[in-house]
């Protein structure tokens, strides 16, 4: 998650049966193959290349640090160690896993990626999986912190769309699988918002509305605030230009002027609570917002936009297993466990977030019950990867730059 805050909590959501919509797959043998153009990086500890649709990145394996052999048992004499976010995993997946191969699960939580990472790198954890996102890749890769994965022990990666067992940032999937996937934009309650915002010329412009001072959120998370300014705009994503940085600054401070945004953690709970009508949203935590609704609320009310025109973003977190876990085979077993479709779709209905499985469409969702009519562009399809804008790790300076403008805005609010 692109520095993502704790914002989830178990859903009250009854649980999916059987296949959502269908799908079919290559073989195995289909999923390894390097994509045309890519290269292998070998690179110091200090050295970080930074992979992109346009620098697909197919990482080393170093001699002192290969995949562990096949057919091994796991580890039973001690619990897995998971490091995630809060309420980013369902419990009833942990307890499930522990049933059926004999080992329990232990979950320590983070609320600051950046120190999530910072103490894996310095190498003060012992966990076995993590759940980053792609972004942080160059650094867990560059600094030897990921143990490269034996696929014998990953089945259930044929369940998922095509392309991520081979994805720009981690080619043949060397040292990742993916969770979820997930989209940014816009939700708002349509009782409380007598406009629909998707019809607006530029949506965007509702953090700027002085008609809604007071009432609105921004999600507490640098890249996504200012990616949207940028997105407003026009502009990189991704961008290290001082003048895109300058107007993001004054667009900031002019938010802050006509508005007065709260950038919280909790949208997923302050949208269906009334407590701000219009947030800004990571698509999952819309899809869990239905579970705050009053008992009798009609879900229909709860609205959701994301760009369509070519400012759309399309994001994923992974699971990685450590090279400090003392449990790597269980490790393994655990990554193959959530990518099994049942265990993927209860874990969606309980944290919102969507697994990028087969046999899952957004028919599927709506017909299935899981997603109201209204919350329709809340799903995700694998096409809107083929065209959708990728939050990207910046180089040390811009980002310290990044964050000068960030800081001076959350001074601010």
């Amino acid at each position: 998650m692109q520095g993502r805050q704790p914002r989830r909590s178990a859903s009250r959501r009854s649980l999916l049966r059987g296949s959502i919509g269908a799908a079919s797959l290559p073989g195995l043998s289909a999923l390894v193959a390097a994509c045309s153009g890519a290269h292998t990086e070998t690179f110091s500890e200090q050295q970080h290349p930074k992979p992109g649709p346009n620098n697909p990145m197919l990482w080393p394996i170093r001699a002192d640090n290969q995949p562990i052999a096949s057919n091994l048992s796991p580890e039973r004499d001690r619990p897995l160690k998971i490091f995630n976010w809060p309420d980013y995993i369902d419990p009833r997946a942990l307890a499930s896993f522990r049933d059926s191969v004999g080992v329990t699960v232990e979950v320590t939580t983070f609320s600051d990626n950046s120190q999530a990472l910072e103490a894996i790198s310095a190498g003060t954890v012992d966990h076995d999986i993590y759940l980053p996102s792609y972004d942080q890749l160059a650094q867990l890769v560059g600094n030897g912190r990921l143990r490269p994965l034996n696929h014998s022990y990953i089945p259930n990666i044929s369940q998922v769309w095509p392309d991520f067992t081979n994805p720009f940032y981690d080619l043949q999937w060397r040292y990742t699988v993916p969770y979820t996937v997930y989209s940014t934009g816009i939700a708002w309650r349509s009782d409380l918002v007598s406009e629909d915002i998707s019809a607006r010329d530029n949506p965007f412009d509702v953090f700027w509305d002085a008609r809604y001072r007071d009432k609105i959120s921004v999600i507490n998370d640098y890249r996504a605030v200012m990616g949207m300014v940028l997105l407003r705009n026009g502009l990189d994503l991704n961008t290290a230009r001082q003048s895109d940085l300058d107007l993001v600054r004054a667009q900031l401070a002019d938010m802050v002027r006509e508005t007065r945004p709260k950038a919280t953690i909790t949208n997923y709970r302050d949208l269906p609570g009334g407590h701000f009508p219009i947030v800004q949203a990571w698509s999952g935590d819309v899809v869990n917002a239905r579970n705050y609704l009053a008992r009798n609320a009609n879900p229909n009310i709860l609205r959701y936009w994301s760009p369509s025109d070519g400012r759309h973003q399309a994001d994923n977190d992974l699971m990685v297993v450590l090279r400090n876990g003392r449990n790597p085979v269980a490790a393994h077993m655990f990554l193959n466990h959530m990518l099994d479709f049942d265990v993927a779709v209860r874990n969606y209905a309980t944290i919102g977030y969507q697994p990028p499985q087969n046999r899952i469409t957004s028919a599927g969702l709506i017909s299935q019950g899981f997603l109201p009519p209204s919350l329709a562009s809340a799903a995700v399809e694998p096409a809107y990867f083929a065209t959708g804008l990728r939050i990207l790790e910046l180089d040390p300076d811009v980002d310290r730059r990044w964050r000068s403008v960030w800081n001076e805005f959350r001074t601010n609010t």
